[in-house]
């Protein structure tokens, strides 16, 4: 069920970006994403434990990056106007013991469903040369 904030479908074009953020990634917020997940695999705050499993270090969950994925399609739809999501997770997203790492999230029209009134939207996920997300959709309830 749609709310009064959801988007307007007749306002929406196929390929317009109608979203766009940074989410920055600490190690702070991956401990805080544990505690609240339950995910403690060590991949997630032991440097010498991930690169023993040849990861270049310390990742972020996956999930927390498709809930910050989601976050910002939600911004735009409104609460309770996203129906569906859908990703693969690609490539882990490498987080500094010191400072952070971004992601730019970017919501493209990628279909319009006229009978149902529904928006599909690409999500890009970019953190340099690193594209944690692939395939990235929503599908979204539009007024």
């Amino acid at each position: 069920m749609t709310t009064s904030t959801a988007p307007e479908f007749d306002s929406l074009e196929i390929g317009h970006i109608v979203a766009r953020r940074t989410a920055w990634f600490t190690r702070d917020s991956l401990v805080r994403y544990a505690g609240a997940s339950g995910d403690f695999n060590p991949i997630h705050y032991n440097d010498e434990f991930a690169k023993s499993v040849d990861l270049p270090g310390v990742i972020a969950h996956g999930m927390l990056t498709l809930g910050q994925a989601a976050s910002v399609v939600e911004e735009w739809a409104g609460p309770g106007n996203v129906y569906e999501l859908f990703t693969r997770f690609t490539k882990p997203l490498p987080v500094p013991a010191l400072g952070s790492t971004g992601i730019e999230f970017t919501v493209t029209v990628a279909a319009l469903d006229e009978e149902l009134r529904r928006a599909t939207v690409d999500i890009e996920a970019n953190a340099g040369d690193v594209k944690p997300l692939g395939r990235a959709r929503a599908i979204v309830e539009c007024v």
